[in-house]
């Protein structure tokens, strides 16, 4: 047999594995005993009257926003633990809700809104706030979600721009310390039969809106979950509207879609509109589909700040997206299609906002525009008629809105395919580039194709400085066939011929009357190869024309015009015939006179100079008399010349008012036809200048003294 071995004792525990597990211990039963702590003050929290903290708070919110806050209800608070809006760890982060009944905000001290907005600048039946704990400790106040219930805000800005949500907290007394302010951010909105009011005297609007939760079984519960009204005004026009939104307002996630749909009026303004909103709280952007209408595009500056120029009612839809942020805003209207007046209009627009000014860049065009349609924009009124005139006078003399032209801005490109004017053939085409800048408005290049010839000029606007409107026009015509503007004469199968020239003008006045009535430059017009009677010119309705034809030629002669050339110096709204003559097979007119532009008031002789005298009904010379409306055609008593044409033909031979380049006419200058009628005009024009140097350009009947 084996002996058997004694057994050993076993060894103490080493001292580094005893104190770990006693540590162990003491962690656990610290923790446990935390847990009790934050357990019983929990219990302790929500157990606990909060109304007796009510005035600590009311002063200390009130302190805060520097008018008085308070919650007349009842105050009480609750744990909510998992976070509903928070993703990781801080999902488990216990937080509380705060729900308060009757909650009242004052206007600041010594604000008056001077509206019918109530006193107080909001009341609401209740609210609650589900609230971050961990952020207090750096004086933030994170709200997961704020639910309002019958929330009534009135917002409140006066002339002065003061308003009733800047919030400036008190001022430190003398010697205290100034804490840091604190922070407050809000994810998620949420309104119940709610009601805001918003008066801005500044603007002269006064709006009320209200908003409610959807029912369930409402058919736009869908996609919408809140609905409101809208109602006011803005200066005289009524303002209403309604429309549908998204569940709920999330201002806290990066990437939203939210639902939008509402249709307004304000005045002659009507707006539907339906897409969604990209991150509201943030103002990133928005995708609406758009349908405008007004009776005016200027009638959208007063809501929107763009400068667009009188025109018809028009309307137009299309897609309307950007960013929504001040002072970084871009608006794309694209693809829009519409109407202005009767004509059609599509294109797209880009609105830009910035300092100095915003800016609008687009393409515009239209298959088919009426002729009436462009009237506003030149000045004039767009009905057609008589009755769209001045009495007696056939200039328009609509003010230019040029007020608003330091607003903005642009530079649009406008293409109208056919031009239709009423009663005559359509005019071919239209095709300009408006730049806005500064308040000088540019048109360059405004080109008419017109009676298969061409139209094309430069103009320029100037209203900066608060002086008067500026202008210059510069622009040509080349080939324009003169029968084929009158359809009853076309269709004879006879030519009144073709019609070369150009125009080089400049003044300054509010209206296309008042530029003319002060214009200073030149104009030369030519033209060629064309038929003349009494009887085509009473079909193209041109009744001076044809008096004036009938005259000279008898009531049933048929000319065959070689030339005809007009030459006019113009100074300060008075053009004066340099050259006017007009060649036949039979004989060579002169006209000699003056055109009076402020006054509208035609002073011309015509004098025939006979090759065949037998083929004259009339061989006394002619004059020309009277308002543009109504000119009168008779016997010159006598062959008695215009005292003041030779005299100021001198003052405006060359118009040094007009710092342009001499017009040329390079189809008609050079023309075998016409060069002869130029030759014969030198020599008399010469000696003319050369004995009237002295005399002023006040010859006009009735002139004291020449206009400054």
């Amino acid at each position: 047999m084996q002996s058997e071995r004694p057994s050993l004792p076993a060894s103490p525990p080493a001292p580094g594995r005893a104190r770990a597990r006693r540590l162990r211990r003491a962690a656990l039963v610290l923790l446990l005993g935390l847990c009790a702590a934050l357990l019983l003050a929990g219990v302790a929290l929500v157990h606990f009257d909060w109304n007796r903290a009510r005035p600590w708070l009311n002063a200390e919110v009130s302190e805060a926003m520097g008018r008085r806050f308070a919650i007349e209800g009842n105050l009480s608070l609750d744990w909510h633990w998992p976070q509903p809006l928070e993703t990781g760890w801080g999902r488990w982060v216990p937080g509380v809700t705060v729900s308060a009944e009757r909650l009242v905000m004052d206007n600041p001290p010594g604000f008056d809104p001077g509206t019918s907005a109530p006193a107080p600048l909001g009341t609401i039946g209740r609210a609650s706030a589900t609230l971050h704990l961990l952020p207090l400790l750096s004086r933030q106040v994170a709200i997961d979600t704020v639910a309002l219930d019958a929330p009534d805000v009135a917002l409140a800005r006066r002339a002065d721009g003061s308003a009733n949500w800047d919030f400036t907290p008190a001022a430190p007394g003398q010697g205290e310390r100034t804490a840091p302010p604190w922070r407050f951010s809000v994810d998620r909105l949420v309104l119940r039969q709610g009601r805001i009011a918003y008066a801005d005297a500044r603007r002269d609007l006064d709006l009320q809106a209200r908003v409610d939760t959807l029912d369930p079984g409402d058919p736009a519960s869908a996609r919408y979950g809140l609905r409101f009204t809208l109602q006011g005004r803005y200066a005289r026009a009524r303002i209403e509207g309604s429309g549908h939104a998204g569940p709920v307002l999330t201002l806290r996630d990066e990437v939203v879609d939210y639902p939008l749909r509402f249709q307004a009026r304000a005045g002659r303004v009507a707006a539907e509109a339906e897409g969604t909103l990209a991150n509201p709280g943030a103002l990133s952007g928005m995708d609406l589909f758009l349908t405008l209408r007004a009776g005016s595009m200027a009638d959208l500056y007063a809501l929107t700040g763009i400068v667009l120029p009188n025109t018809p009612p028009f309307q137009t839809s299309g897609r309307l997206v950007g960013s929504l942020r001040p002072q970084r805003a871009v608006w794309e209207y694209r693809d829009f299609r519409g109407t202005v007046g009767q004509s059609d209009l599509s294109g797209h627009v880009t609105y830009t906002s910035g300092q100095p000014r915003p800016r609008l860049v687009g393409e515009m065009k239209s298959r088919q525009l009426r002729l009436a349609d462009l009237g506003p924009l030149l000045g004039a009124d767009a009905r057609e008629g008589p009755s769209a005139q001045r009495p007696g006078k056939v200039l328009p003399d609509t003010p230019f809105a040029t007020d608003r032209w330091n607003a903005m801005d642009l530079d649009l490109r406008f293409t109208g395919q056919k031009i239709v004017r009423q009663g005559s053939l359509p005019i071919e085409n239209l095709s300009v580039r408006a730049r806005l800048d500064d308040a000088r408005l540019t048109l360059d290049p405004l080109t008419f194709g017109v009676a298969q010839g061409r139209i094309a000029s430069r103009v320029q606007l100037d209203a900066r400085d608060g002086a008067p409107l500026r202008a210059q026009v510069r622009g040509s015509v080349q080939g324009l066939k003169l029968s084929a503007l009158f359809p009853r004469v076309e269709r004879m199968d006879k030519s009144l011929g073709r019609m070369d020239g150009a125009v080089a003008l400049q003044g300054q006045g509010a209206s296309v009357a008042r530029l003319l009535g002060s214009s200073s430059g030149e104009a030369k017009l030519y033209v060629r190869d064309g038929v003349l009677s009494k009887q085509m010119l009473d079909l193209a309705s041109l009744n001076l024309g044809s008096v004036i034809v009938a005259r000279l030629f008898g009531q049933d002669k048929e000319v065959h015009l070689r030339c005809a050339v007009a030459d006019l110096g113009v100074r300060e709204g008075l053009a004066h015939t340099r050259t006017a003559k007009l060649s036949t097979d039979d004989a060579v007119v002169e006209a000699t006179g003056q055109i009076d532009l402020a006054r509208e008031r035609l002073d011309l002789r015509i004098q025939p100079e006979s090759l065949q005298w037998k083929f004259f009904s009339l061989r006394t010379p002619l004059y020309v008399r009277g308002d543009f409306a109504d000119p009168q055609v008779g016997l010159e008593p006598g062959p008695l010349l215009l005292r003041a044409g030779a005299a100021v033909a001198a003052a405006v031979a060359a118009p040094v008012a007009l710092a342009l380049v001499p017009l040329t006419v390079p189809a008609a200058d050079d023309d075998a036809r016409c060069a002869p009628l130029l030759a014969q005009a030198s020599a008399p024009a010469r000696s003319g200048l050369a004995g009237a140097a002295g005399t002023p350009p006040s010859a006009r009947p009735g002139a004291s003294k020449p206009r400054r």
